[in-house]
């Protein structure tokens, strides 16, 4: 695996102060905010520094019962080419469900379960990915707030039958192990003693919090002790080609990230230590398994209704699965819908001043989302809101209403349909 250093991720935020970063050796920057033709010319000075960048995708589900979209992976392997990237990432987790219709997006990474039709599932995605893919592919562990019910395996055991199976690559997110030491009672430890570390790419550290005994993966806050900590375990266990920073939001002074790119150094080089060598270069894995036989269908219907009724519980409010914990539901739903009105207003950031600031915004928001699941992106979200705010006559102010009229028409390049359309349409998708 290429030697990546340590580095932090690219946001259009912090994107002057990354550049002035001392000792910036690599950057990982999402793919799907990205255009391959248009690169973001901060990006483009980096590369022509030295500086290499990592694309790093969140839209493919690989977790999910269905089979990878192949534009969606021609798509991250187009970044991969126009980044020179030596390699692309990705998550184990799934982020939508297509059966049974309608289609339901979650809006983020959602974990799954550990079985072995789960796991024979994303084995064969993997393999599809793979494929397609112009350079190698990473997979990282996610950080989760539920556990599923019936789990036949633990995560390293997991983790580590995946590579086994498909050869993959890991992208091992210290923070993430914290998350779901806190979250599901998983020991860092034992994970890393599990999985085989050979096949580490790089790895991920990031800041949270914990609240009424729930860890709270921000990626807006500094990175605690805790999670360095984890990261200091890894170390003792191999000398890891790459370490990222990351951070998604609340961004701190230049000389804070600074600082935190030391701290990350100081762990992986104190006094110039190194692994032994049999943990550094260690041999289990020499090469994946043969090709299996294709996942039979009933496989990828059982992993996709399990998976259907969770995510239904948790954006449309229908009854939790049998097995789940109610209360960890219950806040994993919350989270979502906070990270939607999030992200659809970095979207659509006209919305909160239309709307009369960020606070009201998001009490609007969130209304909407408690019954109108995400089913077509943010973007058409963030216009389906504004259409649903509309038909009610909302805001409340005529000014406010036509500002979002005009901004809504701009955009959907129609008239908002009248409230009694609205209704047909929703009798229809009932009796449908």
């Amino acid at each position: 695996m290429a030697h990546l250093g340590v580095g932090i991720g690219w946001r259009p935020e912090i994107a002057d102060a990354v550049e002035r970063l001392p000792g910036l050796d690599w950057v990982e920057v999402v793919a799907e905010n990205i255009c391959p033709g248009h690169l973001p010319a901060s990006l483009l000075r980096l590369r022509e520094r030295g500086v290499r960048v990592v694309p790093h995708g969140v839209s493919l589900g690989l977790g999910g019962a269905h089979r990878p979209d192949p534009e969606k992976l021609a798509a991250l392997g187009e970044r991969a080419v126009a980044l020179g990237a030596p390699l692309v990432t990705e998550h184990i987790a799934f982020v939508r469900t297509t059966t049974p219709a309608p289609a339901l997006e979650a809006g983020h990474l959602l974990p799954v379960p550990r079985t072995r039709d789960a796991l024979d599932v994303l084995c064969e995605n993997v393999r599809i990915a793979q494929d397609a893919l112009p350079v190698p592919l990473a997979l990282e562990n996610i950080a989760a707030l539920i556990s599923w019910p019936g789990e036949e395996m633990t995560e390293g055991r997991f983790l580590s039958e995946l590579v086994e199976r498909t050869g993959v690559r890991l992208l091992i997110d210290v923070a993430n192990l914290h998350t779901n030491r806190v979250n599901r009672g998983e020991d860092p430890a034992a994970v890393l003693d599990a999985i085989p570390l050979e096949a580490l790419a790089y790895v991920h550290v990031a800041g949270g919090f914990e609240r009424d005994g729930v860890w709270h993966d921000t990626h807006a806050h500094p990175v605690p002790g805790v999670v360095l900590d984890v990261l200091a375990q890894l170390r003792r266990r191999v000398d890891p080609p790459g370490v990222l920073l990351e951070r998604d939001d609340d961004f701190p002074p230049e000389g804070e990230l600074a600082g935190e790119l030391e701290a990350i150094r100081g762990v992986l080089d104190p006094a110039g230590s190194r692994p032994s060598a049999s943990l550094r270069t260690p041999s289990r894995h020499s090469a994946p398994e043969p090709a299996a036989d294709p996942v039979p269908d009933a496989a990828r219907t059982r992993v996709g209704l399990a998976q259907a009724a969770l995510l239904s519980a948790l954006v449309a409010g229908t009854p939790v699965p049998e097995g789940f914990d109610r209360q960890r539901i219950r806040v994993q739903s919350r989270s979502l819908a906070a990270k939607r009105a999030g992200v659809v207003a970095k979207v659509a950031p006209e919305l909160p001043g239309i709307l009369g600031g960020e606070k009201a915004y998001r009490e609007a928001f969130l209304a909407y989302a408690r019954n109108r699941p995400m089913t077509g992106g943010y973007r058409r979200d963030a216009l389906d809101f504004a259409e649903h705010l509309l038909i009610r006559e909302l805001p409340a102010d005529p000014a406010d209403r036509r500002r979002l009229t005009a901004w809504w028409q701009e955009r959907a390049g129609t008239r908002p349909a009248r409230r009694i359309v609205r209704w047909a349409r929703a009798l229809v998708g009932r009796a449908a």
